[in-house]
C-alpha cells in the first residue's frame, strides 16, 4: 500500500489536539498559580489529582513542555512527504 507524497500521518490531528490541550492547560494552571483568578476548562481539578501538593507550578511547566513537544511532533508527522 503506497501513500501519496503529500499525505499526512493519520495520528497528526490527534497528536496536535492533545498537544494543544496540554499547552492551554499548562499555561492556565501557571496563570492560576501566579495570579490566583484564572481558571480554564477544569484543569485545576485535573492537576489536583495528578500533582502532589506544593508542586503545582512544576506540574504546569511539565504540561507546557509536553504540549510543545506534541505540537512539534505533529508538525514532523505532517511534513513526512518527499517532494
Amino acid at each position: 500500500m503506497t501513500s501519496s507524497p503529500s499525505a499526512d500521518h493519520p495520528l497528526k490531528g490527534v497528536v496536535a489536539l492533545l498537544g494543544g490541550v496540554l499547552l492551554v492547560g499548562g499555561v492556565s494552571s501557571l496563570l492560576h498559580e501566579w495570579f490566583g483568578f484564572i481558571r480554564f476548562l477544569g484543569f485545576m481539578r485535573l492537576l489536583r489529582f495528578l500533582v502532589p501538593d506544593g508542586l503545582e507550578i512544576l506540574g504546569g511547566v511539565v504540561m507546557v513542555c509536553l504540549g510543545c513537544a506534541l505540537l512539534a511532533l505533529s508538525k514532523l508527522l505532517g511534513g513526512r512527504g518527499r517532494r
